[in-house]
C-alpha cells in the first residue's frame, strides 16, 4: 500500500456523478475480480452522503500498473480523469474501508427464510410485527449483480482513522473489513 492513483468523475450534462461513479466502480469490480489477487484497495476521499466524484485506488506500484495495463476503464475514459500512479505521502494515516450490508426489508428477509425452508409461513407471519427495518446514512452506489442481474445498493463505511497499517486482502470490490488503506 505504498502507491495510489485517483480517478475523478467529470461533470457531464447527460449523466449524474452517481451514475458515472457506479459505472466506473462496476468496471473496477470486474477487473479486480478477474485479477483475483486481493492486493488493491479503494477509498472515496470526497465522500459524504454520497461517495463523491473521486475514486482512489491503493496498492503497490506494480499491482496498480498491472491493473492499469488491462485498460479496465475502456468506454469511460471520456467521463473521467485519471492521475499517474504516485507514492503515498509520508503523512498518511490509515483507515479501513468496508462494505456494510443493511437488512432493510423485514418482509423480504422473511420471504427468503420461508423459501429456504428455515421458517414456515406461519412462523414468518408471527415474527413480522417484531422486526424493524434497518436504515443507514452511509454513502452507497447502485450496482447490478453479475450473477442475478438484480440491482442493489453497495453501502460503504470509512472506518476510524488510525496511526498504523493493518495488512490483509481486499475483496473484488477493493473493500476489506480488516485491512487498511492509507488516508491522506
Amino acid at each position: 500500500m505504498d502507491h495510489y492513483l485517483e480517478i475523478h468523475v467529470l461533470p457531464d450534462p447527460e449523466f449524474s456523478e452517481e451514475v458515472l461513479m457506479a459505472a466506473l466502480f462496476a468496471k473496477l469490480h470486474r477487473a479486480l475480480g478477474a485479477r483475483g489477487k486481493g492486493d488493491i484497495g479503494v477509498s472515496f476521499p470526497l465522500h459524504n452522503l454520497k461517495p463523491g466524484t473521486c475514486l482512489r485506488l491503493h496498492g503497490s506500484a506494480s499491482a496498480l500498473q498491472a491493473l492499469e495495463s488491462t485498460l479496465w476503464r475502456k468506454g469511460l475514459t471520456d467521463y473521467c480523469h485519471c492521475t499517474d500512479i504516485c507514492p503515498v505521502p509520508a503523512i498518511a494515516r490509515w483507515r479501513c474501508v468496508s462494505r456494510v450490508q443493511v437488512k432493510s426489508s423485514p418482509e423480504r428477509l422473511l420471504r427468503r427464510s420461508v423459501k429456504k425452508g428455515w421458517l414456515t409461513e406461519e412462523e414468518a407471519q408471527q415474527r413480522l410485527p417484531g422486526m424493524s427495518q434497518q436504515q443507514t446514512d452511509l454513502p452507497w452506489l447502485n450496482l447490478r449483480s453479475l450473477s442475478t442481474g438484480q440491482t442493489f445498493r453497495l453501502f460503504i463505511r470509512h472506518g476510524e482513522i488510525g496511526n498504523s497499517p493493518v495488512s490483509g486482502t481486499f475483496s473484488a470490490y477493493g473493500l476489506s473489513s480488516a485491512a487498511t488503506i492509507p488516508w491522506f
